[in-house]
């Protein structure tokens, strides 16, 4: 069974007029201009929870919602603001979820489920007077049912004689999802989110020479560890980003989500996991004193540079040293600093003096960051490895020098086909690896998303199946049949796990 594309926003009780041909801007125009009418809502939201409606902050954040606003509905004729699930649309185009604007759609969506509103429509022109006085009951949302809530903010609107707003409920399938759902999508996004941006402020500060912040490490390892124990699969989910842009700091972060996945699996202790969380994030912090240029060199390395770049394990046992020395870095960490890219007969870099047997935890997180590493586009990699290829490489490859062990319990946690990986099904649709499948019989046959029909017309949100059902007659409903490049379908992967 596939879904249909989403309805667009504000069809819950008014039809929109017919626009007159030409009028309607591009889908790129939507999403350009309505990104920056989701931020100028964030920030008129904030200044007027904390300031008076007369006060220069507040009327300066609301002059640029109104100019916003009505730019766009001179434009478009219509303003539609729907949010379905953990998405927003505007105009039914659906703007797109990063980190760098995680707070501002969070709030956003908070204010309108608390208040019971799916969708809020602009009529017409609107004036400072309308947001300000929509804005203030929007975050005052009364006790009870969503209809009930949402009920209330329209008559309040009315008898404040703001008639420019028109607005409608959640589906009840919106609603449903939300309540099954949400609540653990919600915090793996914002331990995620919140992870990456402390990763890159302890990168960033490593690099400048100045003191990391370790409570904040800390607190960031725990929240990893505490979702992974509760609900692992949202936050493995939130792997397939790899932002390409940030990867020296979303890749400490899926490099330690992995590693502590793959070590509940072992059977490590809370404690234990914490340790291995604080190892997974660190270990490429020694990456901090090598020169970006070198870094980010597209080409391939001279001696100098490689061996520059081989430097960076003892680096990083140096810089965590110096940092144990002011609070409580786990020694753990500092071995798998030093340990992460030696492989199991001690080949690799750096060379060690004495004989030595790898920590488990170096083990570990050596497996973790191959497989993201060889997964996530690079300067040097702007091509990467599917992850079913990846894992086939780690588990064939004698030269990758892996635990064969954890290889196969990695392969076991991700499933054949690891989340994120884009397959064709004998039914011709096309579908994204949503979670292995909790069957150990069942290895190939993860739970998918469905993303396009049998002619390939992509969907969205999609539809999720699991690929062992079968029909009456026993026969499985759908099989895969292989894998495919995202890229070639205009596919962005990480669309679908945000």
């Amino acid at each position: 069974m596939t879904s249909a594309q989403p309805v667009p926003a504000a069809r819950a009780g008014f039809a929109p007029p017919m626009p007159e041909i030409g009028e309607r801007g591009s889908d790129g125009y939507i999403r350009k201009v309505g990104r920056e009418l989701l931020m100028a809502v964030y920030g008129a939201l904030r200044t007027v929870k904390m300031y008076p409606p007369d006060h220069p902050v507040v009327q300066k954040a609301l002059e640029d919602l109104v100019r916003l606003t009505n730019d766009v509905w001179r434009r478009e004729r219509d303003v539609d603001i729907r949010v379905t699930g953990e998405f927003i649309f505007i105009n039914g185009t659906r703007l797109r979820l990063d980190l760098d604007n995680y707070a501002t759609f969070s709030r956003i969506i908070s204010a309108f489920r608390e208040s019971g509103a799916g969708v809020c429509r602009v009529r017409g022109d609107t004036t400072t007077r309308d947001w300000v006085v929509f804005l203030t009951v929007l975050q005052q949302p009364e006790q009870g049912d969503p209809d009930g809530r949402l009920h209330a903010l329209g008559t309040k609107l009315a008898d404040a004689n703001v008639g420019v707003f028109e607005l409608g409920p959640f589906s009840a399938a919106d609603a449903a999802d939300a309540a099954s759902q949400m609540q653990a999508k919600e915090a793996a996004k914002r331990t995620y989110a919140q992870s990456v941006s402390v990763t890159k402020d302890v990168i960033n500060s490593v690099r400048m020479g100045r003191s990391p912040n370790i409570k904040k490490i800390k607190r960031v390892v725990q929240g990893i560890v505490d979702q992974i124990l509760n609900e692992e699969t949202s936050l493995i989910g939130l792997t397939t980003l790899r932002d390409y842009d940030e990867y020296t700091f979303t890749h400490s972060v899926n490099v330690c989500i992995f590693s502590v996945a793959l070590g509940r699996k072992l059977g490590l202790t809370r404690l234990q996991l914490y340790d291995l969380g604080v190892g997974a994030l660190m270990h490429d912090v020694g990456k901090a004193r090598v020169p970006l240029e070198i870094l980010n060199k597209p080409g391939s390395l001279n001696e100098d540079e490689w061996r520059t770049v081989c430097n960076h394990p003892w680096m990083g046992v140096l810089q965590l040293f110096q940092m144990r020395g002011q609070n409580d870095i786990p020694y753990r960490a500092m071995v798998v600093a030093f340990e992460h890219h030696k492989k199991t007969d001690l080949s690799g870099y750096p060379r060690h003096v004495r004989p030595r047997e790898l920590s488990i935890y170096s083990r570990v997180v050596a497996v973790s960051d191959s497989f993201d590493a060889a997964t996530s586009r690079r300067a040097y990699q702007t091509v990467p490895l599917t992850p079913a290829d990846v894992l086939q490489e780690m588990r064939i490859n004698p030269h990758r020098g892996m635990d064969q062990v954890l290889v196969k319990a990695f392969m076991s946690l991700v499933g054949h086909y690891p989340v994120g990986t884009l397959v064709v099904l004998d039914t011709f649709e096309l579908a994204l690896v949503h979670a292995a499948s909790p069957s150990p019989d069942s290895i190939s046959r993860p739970i998918v998303k469905v993303v396009s029909d049998e002619r390939g017309n992509v969907l969205f949100p999609g539809t999720l199946v699991d690929l062992t059902e079968r029909d009456a007659g026993g026969v499985f409903k759908r099989t895969i049949i292989k894998v495919a490049d995202p890229d070639r379908y205009g596919i962005r992967v990480s669309d679908y796990y945000i």
